[in-house]
C-alpha cells in the first residue's frame, strides 16, 4: 500500500472516525500533550487527514502528498495543501511559522529522507522556532506496512544533527518506554530547535 492513494485516506479515515474512538475520546491524550509543547503557529508536514490540525484548533496549516487526504482535511474546514500548492501560495514566506510537526511521518522514509525533508521546508520557521517530531515506538511501528525506517530517540536525535537543529527534549508518551514493545500507540517524542 502507497501513502499516497485514495485507500490509505480510507484507512485514516475508518482509523480516525472509529466510532469508539469518538465515544471514548481517546486522541484526548495526544491532544494534551500536542498543546502543551505551546508550538505556535504551526506547519504541519505530512498532515494526513488532519487530526493535529484539529487538535491545533486552527493555528496550523497542513500539508500533504497524498491529494485525497488534502481534500479530506478541507472537508473538515482546515487548512491544507499539496506541497505544490504550498510551494505556490501565501503560506511560503520566510519564517512565517513558529513550529514545524511532523507527526507519524519520518518512519514512512530513510532518515536521510527526514532530514531533507524538513529542509525543504526549514526557510519557513522562524529563527529559534520549534520542530516537533513524533514517531511510534515498536508495537505501532509493526502495525503499519508503509512504515520504512524505525526512528528511535537515536535516530530523531540524528535528524536534528544532520539538518542542525537543537535538541532539547525527547520522551516516551504516553507511557513509559518499555509499554512501546506492546501498545500499539505509544510515541517517541523530540523537541528541537532551529538555530537562531
Amino acid at each position: 500500500m502507497s501513502t499516497q492513494g485514495p485507500d490509505y485516506t480510507d484507512r485514516l479515515l475508518r482509523k480516525q472516525y472509529a466510532w469508539w474512538k469518538r465515544l471514548f475520546d481517546v486522541q484526548a491524550p495526544y491532544r494534551w500533550n500536542l498543546r502543551r509543547l505551546n508550538p505556535g503557529f504551526t506547519l504541519e508536514i505530512g498532515c494526513g487527514v488532519g487530526r493535529n490540525l484539529r487538535h491545533l484548533r486552527g493555528n496550523c496549516v497542513g500539508l500533504d502528498h497524498n491529494v485525497h487526504s488534502v481534500e479530506a482535511a478541507r472537508r473538515l474546514g482546515l487548512v491544507a495543501f499539496t506541497p505544490e500548492e504550498f510551494q505556490d501560495g501565501e503560506y511560503n514566506c520566510p519564517h512565517r511559522f513558529d513550529s514545524l510537526l511532523l507527526a507519524h511521518v519520518a518512519e514512512h522514509m530513510t532518515l536521510p529522507d527526514a532530514g531533507a525533508l524538513i529542509q525543504t521546508y526549514d526557510s519557513v520557521l522562524k529563527p529559534g522556532g520549534k520542530l516537533i517530531l513524533i514517531t511510534p515506538q515498536e508495537a505501532g511501528f509493526r502495525s503499519d506496512k508503509t512504515h520504512v525506517e524505525f526512528m528511535d530517540f537515536a535516530k530523531l536525535q540524528e535528524i536534528n544533527r544532520q539538518i542542525g537543529y537543537v535538541q532539547e527534549r525527547c520522551y516516551s508518551f504516553p507511557f513509559p518506554r518499555l509499554v512501546g514493545r506492546l501498545f500499539v500507540h505509544n510515541e517517541f517524542v523530540s523537541v528541537s530547535r532551529k538555530p537562531g
